[in-house]
């Protein structure tokens, strides 16, 4: 029965770890651009294309 204990212990500890960590996320502004990772990847096959016939050209 003391495991029992000793592992919700330990899990709420975890998840204490883990929400500070999201919020300091938060607050350093890790998700506040949403939208441009959706479309960057419409775009990286130009740029791509672009550096290869710079490389090309030179």
């Amino acid at each position: 029965m003391s495991v029992i204990y000793l592992l919700l212990a330990l899990s709420i500890l975890v998840a204490i770890v883990f929400f500070i960590a999201f919020m300091y996320s938060v607050k350093k502004g890790q998700y506040d651009d949403a939208y441009t990772p959706s479309i960057r990847m419409l775009f990286d096959d130009e740029l791509v294309k672009e550096k290869q016939e710079k490389l090309t050209k030179d």
